[in-house]
């Protein structure tokens, strides 16, 4: 990464440029300075406390990425609906884990992003930005590297990164749109289930009602903050659980997932600035969810 330095951030240390200009975290900084990275301000080394000055070229290094034991490269599909120098994102299906763990140790996202990057000599390991629940579909977007890494996660912490979701409901809203401001904890007696508790996070989740058909209902939602199963949980406890959702409660007879699916993905890309909208449609279990309701009412 190269930058020319503007008559506006004359007299700047490199380390304030990077973090107020560049954005680059604490973290990545220091992993610059210390794991294997170089600063070079017009082709020669330097440390982040030198000034720079009007037309001075500081380019970053960033350190070797490094893969975990674990995580394994493999050459399985991998829907990319976008990608740049930066990102990627992808159209994760259900029932794909997106990282390795006891119970799922390949077959995940991270696995297949792994064995996409290998295929085309791209030197990185996996950054996952908005991660998805494995029975969780839709559109996902992962950094490529530390830099891209550090910015869209600032961003998400900013609420730069905006996400919609399609999800299928028990039952009928009394209000066809509305806001669930309610905190989430983690449950007592669990290390994966949530629930509504005062002494959880602030969790806010914003929908509306698109259509309902027979006793059950699909909600375009937005998160406010994105807190674990926030949807899931936050719907479960107002008695409206999600349609094959058997962590909380959601009828198994017809859909064995939980009826959920991101639809919408907006971000700011790391180095351009500019916006970046994609889409998913709602998914082929989901459409044929509303079909069997429909014939059968």
């Amino acid at each position: 990464m190269k930058w020319i330095i503007t008559k506006e951030q004359e007299g700047i240390f490199i380390r304030d440029y990077l973090r107020e200009v560049r954005g680059l975290s604490r973290r990545l900084i220091k992993a610059i300075k210390f794991n294997g990275g170089s600063l070079l301000v017009n082709g020669e080394l330097s440390t982040v406390r030198r000034k720079l000055i009007e037309g001075d070229e500081l380019e970053v290094i960033l350190p070797p990425e490094e893969r975990g034991s674990y995580m394994k490269p493999e050459k399985l599909p991998l829907d990319i609906v976008y990608e740049d120098d930066d990102v990627l994102v992808i159209n994760k299906p259900s029932g794909v884990a997106t990282i390795p763990s006891f119970n799922h140790v390949s077959g995940t996202i991270a696995n297949r992003i792994l064995g996409y990057y290998d295929e085309h000599k791209l030197d990185y390991t996996v950054h996952i930005v908005t991660r998805l629940d494995r029975d969780t579909s839709g559109l996902m977007l992962v950094a490529k590297h530390r830099y891209s890494h550090s910015i869209l996660s600032n961003d998400q912490k900013q609420g730069l990164v905006n996400r919609r979701y399609y999800a299928i409901i028990e039952g009928k809203l009394g209000n066809k749109n509305g806001v669930v401001d309610l905190p989430i904890a983690r449950e007592t007696d669990s290390i994966i289930k949530r629930r509504v508790h005062d002494d959880g996070q602030r969790a806010i989740t914003r929908y509306e009602v698109e259509k309902e058909i027979g006793e059950t209902t699909l909600l375009d939602i937005k998160l406010e903050t994105g807190r674990t199963h926030q949807i899931r949980v936050h719907f479960s406890h107002l008695g409206h659980p999600l349609i094959g959702d058997d962590l909380y409660g959601g009828d198994m007879t017809v859909m064995k997932r939980q009826a959920l699916h991101c639809r919408l993905l907006s971000f700011i890309q790391p180095t351009t600035k500019e916006r970046i909208n994609l889409s998913s449609e709602l998914p082929e279990d989901m459409k044929q969810y509303f079909m069997q309701k429909s014939s059968s009412l």
